[in-house]
């Protein structure tokens, strides 16, 4: 990305202070940053979990998150002082002149309303355009956005339609009225690979187009990096520094920025194959689907102790069909789950509760995982309960146990409530909800995704640990390749449902690959500037040759 200092500015955030309120206390969560932002510009913010990045991007907008109140500094939008603006002014700038992209697409779209009817909203009650000009425009900006079938798929509901296109659809609402800047907080975190070189590529070129400024939250360097034309690192609140993006990536000047640079440096061993021993879990020639559709198509692999698999595949390919059916919450029409080499039946419901308790499952999003009402020792201790029969003093003690294993102090952290933990914290309970059981086999499904680096890479080197020292066998569903180079033992690939490629890690890494692997492969971002140029114009070459 290239400077853009030489156009005016458009916002002007001086000595932002934010606090967030704990039961009746109050304590300052944003510690005094500063933001020059251009037309045109984009500014990429990065730090881990709690470092503020959201907390800032909504203060953009002169908007704080219920339990948030901006207690200092200016915001100057365009001229217009957004602290002491009238509420009715701030309204009317947002969707308009300042619009915003959550994390979730999923979550931020209604789900009883088409796409088509969320996207004209904003233009018809902001008075730009009429209901038949912004169902044209909603038409042209799919286009842009390279939606499949513009002209039709603004009459889907957002169930309807895949992640990456339910990503692309927001992007394309935020750019109805034609905004001076958007907020993009975190839009690819939870994208497939493939499908974020989508999202990115229409972000950039849409931005570029309409020479819209854009705050651009994210934990991912290599992507902000393809984003960005300077970026502003965050610690708790407070600014550590700020760089053009080329200039940071090459010479960062602080030392956690420089441990922000370096993180994904952990690779556990690879263990070597195992030929003779019986899989805990077996995957053997399973056809599964939702009504007449197959989802699965005669799929097989194995799980052996103290292995890890990784299930990697875009959107749609069916990892998590395979984690239902291992689980048995979808039974297969052909094909069979082995533990331990017996069948299991294909329904949860005539499993015995020994085959039950022997695998388990750690989810990707700990925030609606996690009952907000219980506290940790009643989340942690009920599968202790239900599978081991622990009462009273011996429950107790395995629950002490259990956050001991996760290094969570128990004394600290029993009688918590999931609000009152951060988001590793959170996914170090999930983990050890999943223990409390004692499996053999756990399904760990996008557990870091939505995580930051730092906070990632201590749950792979938590769940490395762990295997080690319970001889666990994991099947680790991810899109992130990262990950899969991390911790992963062997690797089996998905597309459509099949199996397209599978092997010991150092294998899958290495040339020939099948297309499909090569395309997943290349489409990893680097953190170098010019790479998703660079990987447009190769494939756009391709195309045409």
């Amino acid at each position: 990305m290239t400077s853009k200092t030489e156009k005016p500015v458009l916002l002007t955030i001086r000595g932002l202070r934010i606090e967030g309120r704990s039961e009746e206390t109050w304590s300052e969560i944003v510690k005094g940053v500063d933001i020059t932002l251009h037309k045109g510009e984009v500014l990429g913010l990065i730090g881990e979990s709690g470092a503020g990045k959201s907390t800032i991007g909504l203060a953009a907008m002169g908007f704080a998150r219920d339990g948030c109140r901006i207690s200092g500094g200016t915001i100057d939008f365009d001229g217009i002082d957004l602290r002491k603006a009238p509420e009715t002014e701030r309204r009317g700038l947002r969707g308009k002149r300042i619009a915003y992209v959550a994390q979730s697409a999923a979550a931020s779209f209604n789900p009883a309303h088409k796409l088509i009817d969320q996207y004209c909203e904003a233009p018809v009650q902001h008075g730009v355009m009429d209901r038949s000009e912004a169902e044209g425009d909603a038409v042209e900006l799919y286009r842009r956005m390279r939606l499949p079938n513009p002209e039709e798929i603004g009459f889907r509901y957002p169930h309807q339609v895949s992640g990456g296109q339910l990503q692309r659809a927001m992007t394309a609402m935020a750019m109805a009225c034609r905004p001076d800047l958007i907020i993009f907080d975190e839009p690819t975190t939870a994208l497939d690979v493939t499908t974020q070189i989508e999202v990115l590529s229409a972000i950039r070129d849409i931005v570029a187009q309409f020479d819209t400024a854009a705050i651009y939250i994210t934990h991912d360097l290599a992507v902000v990096a393809q984003m960005a034309d300077k970026i502003k690192v965050l610690l708790k609140g407070d600014e550590v520094e700020e760089a053009d993006t080329r200039t940071m990536l090459a010479n960062p000047q602080q030392d956690y920025t420089k441990s922000l640079w370096a993180v994904r440096s952990y690779a556990r061993p690879v263990q070597p194959p195992v030929t003779d021993a019986t899989p805990v879990v077996s995957v053997k020639a399973v056809t599964a689907g939702y009504g007449a559709v197959d989802i699965l198509k005669n799929i097989n692999f194995d799980i052996h102790k103290r292995r890890t698999v990784a299930v990697v595949g875009e959107s749609g390919s069916g990892k998590s069909t395979a984690a239902r059916v291992i689980t048995g919450l979808l039974s297969p029409r052909q094909g069979q789950v082995l533990f331990d080499g017996k069948a299991l039946p294909p329904d949860y419901r005539n499993r015995s509760r020994d085959q039950l308790r022997q695998a388990q499952m750690i989810y990707q999003m700990a925030d609606t995982a996690l009952n907000p009402k219980l506290r940790l020792r009643d989340l942690i201790g009920r599968p202790a309960q239900m599978y081991l029969g622990l009462q009273g003093k011996a429950l107790t003690e395995r629950i002490r146990n259990l956050l001991e294993l996760i290094e969570l102090e128990p004394d600290q952290y029993i009688d918590r409530l999931p609000s009152e933990l951060s988001g590793g914290q959170k996914q170090r309970i999930g983990i050890a909800r999943a223990l409390a059981a004692e499996p053999k086999f756990i399904i760990c499904d996008e557990v870091t995704s939505a995580l930051d680096q730092l906070v990632a890479e201590g749950i792979l080197k938590l769940l490395d640990k762990l295997q080690s020292e319970f001889e666990l066998a994991y099947m680790f569903i991810t899109h992130d390749l990262a990950t899969v180079k991390s911790i992963a033992d062997e690797v089996v690939v998905m597309k459509d449902g099949r199996v397209v490629e599978q092997g010991p890690k150092p294998e899958m890494f290495q040339p020939p690959h099948d297309p499909y692997t090569e395309l997943l492969l290349s489409s990893v971002p680097e953190m170098d500037p010019d790479w998703l140029t660079n990987l447009l114009n190769e494939r756009k070459q391709k195309e045409n040759s």
